[in-house]
């Protein structure tokens, strides 16, 4: 059997999409999923959470329409093929492809991956959007880590075309060319890594970031200061500091802290000033106060 029939027998063509976990990236995957043509169920605990994400789907791709980005027909097809659901294994059944997005907790990815290997097909494929945690950690709790990859989008991900695939040293090469087809599929820029603590994007983004919030700590400038710096003198489209509202400070304190102890470097080392805001709850944009008052 040659090459290309092993790659077809093991790795089917993906048609269906299985997303877990509603929230902003969730919803953001099923989205640009549904977009490229794939049919897709998206999995949360509770079915109030999952109306609450095909509202925002529709909001976003409203505001496509009204700015002439996607037509009505494209946006009435995309949530034609959005379908939802409380159960895992329904969630799973039959698609080529699952991808996880659930809160970025270690223990939390390795528990549902070993569920997800018990209830899926022998060919699917399961992603992870972690985008700092080890692939090959995450796998540790499947019995194919072959399959398993790294899938990393970018928030929010109908707009920011980035995508970093991941591959642990387990990863199938043919797992991975199978992932990197439904991403061309779905039109983003595409970057491959390997399984390293942060990869790429989240190792750099998160070192700028600290420096950024050490900086407020020590009164170099103000937060609207240092990240007006970086939009016009070096072309960013968003300051270190809005980003790290948008993204959530108890994300970035997780990831920060995951940094600092798998790289030994005290450039990740948490800023008080970032501890601070977590224990009082100023978390960015979603709690309405974080380095900027979002509630103005």
């Amino acid at each position: 059997m040659d090459h290309l029939n092993l790659f077809r027998e093991h790795f089917p063509e993906v048609k269906a999409v299985g997303v877990i976990g509603s929230g902003i990236m969730g919803h953001g995957i099923a989205h640009v999923a549904a977009a490229a043509g794939y049919t897709v169920t998206l999995f949360d605990l509770e079915a109030a959470l999952l109306d609450r994400a095909l509202a925002q789907i529709r909001k976003n791709l409203e505001v496509g329409v009204e700015k002439g980005k996607v037509s009505n027909a494209d946006m009435q097809a995309t949530l034609s093929r959005i379908s939802t659901s409380t159960s895992l294994k329904e969630t799973v059944d039959q698609k080529e492809l699952v991808i996880e997005a659930i809160p970025e907790k270690l223990p939390l990815k390795i528990e549902l991956f070993g569920k997800l290997s018990g209830i899926v097909n022998d060919d699917t494929i399961l992603a992870s959007n972690t985008s700092s945690l080890s692939i090959g950690a995450i796998a540790s709790a499947s019995s194919r880590p072959e399959r398993i990859v790294g899938m990393h989008f970018f928030n929010p991900p109908h707009i920011l075309k980035l995508l970093e695939l991941v591959s642990s040293g387990r990863t199938s090469p043919d797992a991975l060319a199978s992932v990197k087809k439904v991403a061309e599929k779905m039109q983003r820029e595409i970057v491959v890594v390997k399984d390293s603590p942060g990869f790429a994007t989240s190792r750099l983004g998160v070192l700028l970031g600290l420096e950024a919030m050490r900086m407020v700590e020590e009164g170099v400038a103000s937060a609207e200061d240092i990240d007006k710096a970086m939009v016009h003198g070096y072309k960013h489209p968003m300051g270190p500091l809005r980003l790290s509202d948008l993204i959530g400070l108890d994300t970035r304190l997780e990831i920060a802290e995951y940094l600092h102890r798998e790289l030994k470097s005290d450039a990740f080392k948490p800023p008080l000033i970032l501890r601070e805001k977590v224990r009082i709850k100023h978390l960015g944009q979603k709690s309405g106060q974080g380095f900027y008052e979002w509630n103005k």
